[in-house]
């Protein structure tokens, strides 16, 4: 199986097309649709869920193609950087399996809307080390954290990522760390000066006060499944790390992984803060990338394969049968 994600098939694509159908059907079936997301420091998603909000249908198939283009994005963004190898679509596949790995995944909730542009800020960060335009990717970087944090508020955290990837890349000064600050702040101040001038500002200024405010770490959403799922991801991706081949990846591609490495530890902080842990989907995107990499590099692939091939049989039969979480 993984030796036919990493070769250049156009079957391939109807494969990861045909995947993301079977495990998105039962949701369209259901024509249950996740309540309760839409908050008052979300207005991007709160937009979208409304425009959406008149037919459950329309969510799902709004989210199922955001899903497949995301999955796109996500396997040429890693192409584009070395992660993977030039043809496949290995970084598709995996994407597709990790995002949409439980019936609870196969919503429209915030997390899988802030993605889109997660994947743009990800892209920025992987080419700092060699951008001639640093400073302005970083600045459309700290916007792009500005409007991910108005789908799905945690990921502001990704401006500590940013920061951190910066001196990974030995781009760490001062100025340099401030500007991605600057292009977040800026975002902001042009929402907030829009409600101010047309819409409740003291209402909204007391949401993010109390949020911060009330911000505790939860070990709410966990249960005995969910950690299971998540320590079976996790202990998988340090086996692979130690199973996989170097391949003489360049200096750059090394950077990458480390950065992305930092990303899962930071995405741990994430889950712990309210709310399910498997809307929180930080850590299944930062495992994607891992995941994507060590596969792509490790020469015996046999106990992968059986792995891999195990584990999309229980994300099936979970969707369609045991529906366990």
């Amino acid at each position: 199986m993984i030796k036919f994600f990493r070769q250049s098939y156009a079957i391939q694509y109807v494969v990861i097309a045909l995947l993301a159908i079977a495990l998105w059907i039962p949701a369209f079936i259901s024509g249950k649709v996740a309540m309760g997301f839409d908050s008052p420091i979300t207005p991007l998603f709160n937009f979208i869920d409304r425009l959406l909000g008149f037919s459950p249908v329309v969510q799902h198939l709004f989210a199922f193609v955001l899903v497949l283009l995301e999955a796109l994005v996500f396997n040429f963004i890693l192409v584009d950087n070395q992660i993977v190898g030039k043809v496949g679509t290995m970084g598709a596949f995996v994407f597709v399996l990790l995002m949409s790995l439980t019936c609870t995944q196969t919503n429209f909730y915030p997390f899988i809307l802030s993605l889109f542009f997660i994947l743009l800020i990800v892209r920025l960060m992987f080419g700092a080390n060699a951008s001639q335009t640093v400073e302005f990717d970083l600045l459309k970087a700290g916007g792009y954290i500005a409007l991910a944090s108005m789908c799905y508020f945690p990921t502001i955290l990704l401006l500590v990522w940013v920061m951190i990837s910066l001196s990974i890349a030995k781009k760490g000064s001062l100025r340099l760390e401030l500007i991605p600050l600057t292009g977040f702040t800026f975002v902001y101040f042009l929402y907030f000066t829009c409600i101010y001038l047309f819409g409740d500002f003291l209402p909204l200024i007391r949401e993010y006060r109390d949020y911060f405010l009330n911000l505790t770490l939860s070990v709410n959403g966990f249960n005995l499944k969910s950690t299971i799922l998540l320590t079976m991801l996790v202990v998988l991706s340090i086996f692979l790390l130690f199973s996989s081949v170097n391949l003489e990846k360049t200096i750059a591609v090394r950077t990458k992984i480390t950065m992305s490495i930092v990303l899962l530890v930071l995405s741990v902080i994430i889950l712990f803060l309210g709310g399910n842990v498997l809307y929180n989907g930080l850590i299944f995107f930062a495992l994607a990338i891992v995941f994507s990499y060590e596969f792509s590099s490790m020469g015996n692939t046999g106990w992968a394969d059986l792995f891999m091939t195990v584990f999309l049989l229980l994300v099936i039969a979970n969707h369609y049968y045991f529906k366990l979480l």
